[in-house]
């Protein structure tokens, strides 16, 4: 293989319907606070691990959590992927702060997420 590396996970997002009992039980878990903690977003910084709360991810397409896999060029991998079998789920797109993400789904329907920092 000659393509982009992929450089592993950098976040995994679950779809959350209660933001108050997932943080409180996530809280619990990971033994710390949230370090992003808002009505549309809940993020932990876990041992280099990121884990987000998305309230109503169901309503977004999200029916179970999705990894994120840092990648150096989105558009170089989204073409490599695609060309193995994959199907783009969202293009990429700009979410703020130099960060592009986009989603695809395996040849199962699995939904994986790629992620690249400007």
């Amino acid at each position: 293989m000659t393509g982009s590396p992929t450089q592993g996970i950098k976040i995994v997002l679950h779809p959350v319907s209660d933001l108050a009992t997932a943080k409180a039980m996530y809280a619990t878990l990971l033994g710390m606070q949230p370090q992003a903690d808002s009505p549309y977003y809940v993020g932990f910084d876990a041992g280099g691990q990121h884990i987000g709360l998305v309230p109503g991810g169901g309503a977004q397409g999200m029916t179970s959590p999705v990894a994120y896999w840092q990648v150096p060029d989105i558009e170089a991998k989204l073409a490599e992927v695609t060309a193995a079998g994959a199907t783009v789920k969202e293009p990429a797109r700009d979410v703020g702060g130099g960060r592009l993400v986009a989603t695809v789904t395996d040849p199962d329907g699995n939904v994986l997420g790629l992620l690249q920092d400007r």
